[in-house]
């Protein structure tokens, strides 16, 4: 296996070569997203330099400060998959790649949400490690996803954390979203919106928000009409659905 034995403290293993691709300031990728990996005793993490020093970083530390900064996103960047998540921000912010990245995750969340064969490689036990690596290698490359991301991912197959790759996407989304000071309201409808839709249904709700909106839509033919918009703890459901629900409910009162 690359890197050698596997060491004790949550068993972090020493990286791989191919995965301490440098950002732009010269921390290692595999450094900044393994700073925020829990880890009981605390570790220190290197950079890939090949021992202790003045690059190590320790597991869990919050030097980029973007826990503090995103008060909404707190209690989900505690998480693993928060951790990871807001190392990829850093990355991206630090690199002035957060559109790229954006877009990588938008196609992620995408592929994920349509490929039970994908959710099946991310979630199962069965698969090996090197199984995932390399059949994540192959759809990153085939996806045309930016290095960043294509080296979390590596690096998450090789440490078996692909299982929390949705709520990687779903958390750096929010923290986006909070960097540039919108909110994201999650839609679903039954069809695919217009354009003209799209742009009333963010009119109004940036109206009554107060705040810049993104749409994050899924479409879902079962609730056969109207719309189910869902914006942090508040939901408005005008889904046909739930009239029918509600009428079903009401007449067996009557009777």
């Amino acid at each position: 296996m690359p890197g050698g034995a596997w060491r004790q403290c949550g068993a972090i293993p020493r990286i791989p070569r191919r995965f301490r691709l440098r950002g732009a300031t010269g921390r290692t990728v595999a450094a900044q997203l393994q700073a925020r990996e829990p880890c009981a005793s605390s570790a220190a993490i290197s950079d890939g330099s090949g021992g202790a020093g003045p690059h190590m970083l320790r597991a869990g530390a919050t030097g980029f400060g973007r826990t503090a900064r995103v008060s909404d996103a707190t209690m989900l960047t505690s998480t693993i998959a928060g951790r990871y998540a807001t190392a990829l921000f850093d990355l991206a912010q630090e690199q002035d790649a957060l559109e790229r990245v954006e877009t990588d995750i938008g196609a992620l969340k995408a592929a994920i949400g349509e490929s039970a064969d994908l959710r099946l490689l991310i979630q199962s036990p069965l698969y090996g490690r090197d199984q995932q690596a390399r059949a994540m290698a192959t759809i990153t490359d085939r996806m045309g996803l930016g290095p960043i991301t294509a080296n979390l991912i590596g690096l998450m197959a090789y440490k078996r954390r692909l299982f929390v790759l949705p709520a990687v996407a779903e958390i750096f989304t929010a923290l986006l979203a909070e960097h540039r000071g919108e909110v994201t309201a999650k839609v679903t409808a039954a069809r695919l919106l217009s354009d003209a839709q799209i742009e009333a249904l963010k009119t109004t709700l940036r109206a009554k928000l107060e705040r810049e909106v993104k749409l994050d839509i899924m479409i879902d033919p079962a609730i056969i009409g109207g719309l189910i918009v869902k914006v942090g703890s508040r939901m408005i459901d005008t889904s046909i659905r739930s009239k029918l629900a509600g009428l079903q409910n009401a007449m067996r009162e009557v009777g």
